[in-house]
């Protein structure tokens, strides 16, 4: 009976440490091969003019429009928020209550039971109870740059999805972008690029691994200590 309890312990305790040190799962962004798999239609050779794999637009610029298309997403994020709140209650109560008075003179008693002075039916109570509170939240990002996407899909109200990410080593680290989301065309400047800020839905993913990544990483332990589940 003991060994089993030790084991359900041991177990949990398990869970909670995996919970303390997991990390948050990484966008998968669709490679080249996987998008122009999408696109390729199937060739037919029916003798006609026009056909499905060989499309030409004669009188438009060069912007992207159908799958495998690529577009130059500008980066230019940046956020600020700040929030504070205070809080300040107090409450006061006061009782006095004088000794009455009986024909003319004040009531008083002896006893020697209770105590060997006088004693009067005067009372008082006072009591006091105070509150404050405050606290002050401040957050701000900055993110530049851009990433050339690649179109891996058109929505019926001709829509575009994007998708797209640059990887960077330097030195002894890599990082990353990542951005996916959807676009419209007409949003589209005539250098084939587009903000970052008119994507709908955009999930922009930054962050690195390496010696400089791993130092600022907070250890498995260290993670757990600061994880909902520990109580304190």
């Amino acid at each position: 009976m003991l060994v089993s309890k030790v084991k359900w312990i041991a177990a949990i305790v398990g869970v909670l440490l995996l919970s303390g040190c997991a990390s948050a799962p990484t966008q998968k962004i669709a490679t080249a091969e996987e998008i122009f798999a999408m696109a390729s239609p199937q060739r037919i050779d029916n003798g006609a003019i026009f056909q499905p794999t060989k499309g030409i637009a004669l009188y438009e610029d060069i912007k992207a429009r159908n799958i495998g298309d690529m577009i130059t997403i500008v980066l230019s994020e940046q956020t600020n928020a700040s929030k504070s709140a205070s809080t300040s209650t107090s409450k006061d109560n006061a009782i006095d209550v004088t000794n009455p008075t009986l024909l003319g003179l004040p009531t008083a008693f002896s006893s020697s039971a209770l105590s060997s002075r006088d004693m009067s039916l005067a009372s008082s109570l006072e009591s006091n109870k105070s509150f404050s509170g405050e606290g002050d939240s401040a957050q701000s990002n900055q993110l530049t740059g851009s990433v050339t996407a690649m179109v891996t899909g058109v929505l019926p109200n001709g829509y575009l999805r994007v998708e797209g990410e640059k990887n960077i080593s330097i030195n002894q680290g890599e990082e990353y972008v990542r951005i996916k989301g959807i676009i419209r065309p007409v949003d589209i400047r005539s250098n084939n690029s587009v903000l970052s800020t008119q994507v709908a839905n955009a999930v922009i993913s930054y962050g690195g691994n390496g010696v400089i990544a791993n130092s600022n990483d907070m250890g498995w332990l260290g993670k757990f200590f600061n994880s909902k589940w520990w109580p304190f």
